[in-house]
C-alpha cells in the first residue's frame, strides 16, 4: 500500500518492511479505531492505536507517547 506511493516520490528507503529500510509503522485495531479528539480537545490520542514506529523507535507504545522524537528529514 505504501511502497509504490514512496518509490515514486523517490523515498527508496521507505514503504515497504524489509531489512535496512526505515520503518514507519501504525499498529492499529480496525475493530476500535477512532477519533479520540473532539472540538474541545482536538489534541487527544485516537482510539484504538496501541503502538507507532518513527524510524525504527516507539513514539507511542502501549497507548502511550515515549516522548521520543525520532527524527530524519526526507528530502
Amino acid at each position: 500500500m505504501t511502497g509504490q506511493p514512496a518509490a515514486r516520490l523517490g523515498l527508496e528507503d521507505r514503504g515497504v518492511l524489509k531489512q535496512g529500510m526505515w520503518a514507519d509503522i501504525t499498529v492499529f485495531d480496525p475493530d476500535t479505531v477512532g477519533q479520540g479528539g473532539s472540538f474541545v480537545d482536538p489534541a487527544a490520542y485516537p482510539d484504538g492505536i496501541p503502538h507507532v514506529l518513527v524510524n525504527g523507535e516507539f513514539v507511542v507504545q502501549d497507548g502511550e507517547h515515549t516522548d521520543a522524537f525520532p527524527r530524519v528529514a526526507l528530502r
